[in-house]
């Protein structure tokens, strides 16, 4: 069990963070200082500095937190393609509706043409992860012989852009966009019968669809 100091850290971390988000939402990037953070999450200037010397530190340890998982290192073993994608699509629907998710685009989108770097961390610590989890899993169905992926990125691409085109990304534009869960399940069962429908090996000698 975590001791009592470091659950008080733990919760100060969460506080700067969330103090952080919010801010760069409201006022930019740029314009939002560590000093401003720390008053905001109620904590000293040194404890913030302790925790993160440096606004881009701060930011890297925000997208990372936004996109971690309990699982988030595993991948599905190959060998049952429909368990597997519905599994990494459930997954995916998790990361981009969890509170605050919208917001972090936001920040990157409208600050990106002066601050590159935030689009660069957003994809490299965030986005890029899950991508390449999807990418080796449709190599190892590959592998396996259960589906025919000759271009596990292009596939990874196709099941990914479905999946987010309803999850996520009308989220962006409409405040009061929200499916139901079944709605979101159903995006993803629909995704995972086209990427099958696609990719799947035939029974009758082996053959792939082209």
């Amino acid at each position: 069990m975590p001791t009592y100091h470091q659950r008080l850290a733990e919760q100060k971390r969460t506080a700067i963070v969330d103090a952080a988000t919010a801010l760069f939402l409201e006022s930019g990037y740029d314009k939002t200082s560590l000093a401003r953070i720390a008053d905001a999450a109620g904590v000293s200037k040194a404890t913030l500095f302790k925790q993160f010397p440096t606004k881009a530190e701060l930011f890297d340890a925000i997208v990372t937190d936004y996109w971690r998982t309990e699982e988030g290192a595993l991948t599905p073993p190959p060998g049952d393609p429909g368990a597997g994608l519905t599994a990494l699509g459930n997954r995916y629907v998790a990361l981009l509706t969890r509170p605050g998710m919208v917001a972090l685009f936001r920040i990157v989108i409208a600050e990106a043409p002066r601050f590159p770097e935030l689009g660069q961390t957003q994809f490299r610590l965030g986005k890029q992860p899950f991508f390449d989890a999807v990418r080796d899993y449709l190599a190892a169905e590959h592998e396996a012989g259960t589906l025919a992926v000759p271009d596990p990125v292009s596939a990874a691409t196709q099941f990914l852009g479905m999946v987010s085109n309803f999850a996520f990304w009308p989220r962006m534009l409409l405040v009061n966009w929200a499916p139901t869960e079944k709605a979101m399940a159903r995006a993803v069962d629909e995704a995972v019968e086209t990427v099958l429908a696609r990719y799947t090996v035939r029974a009758a000698g082996g053959a792939a669809r082209a």
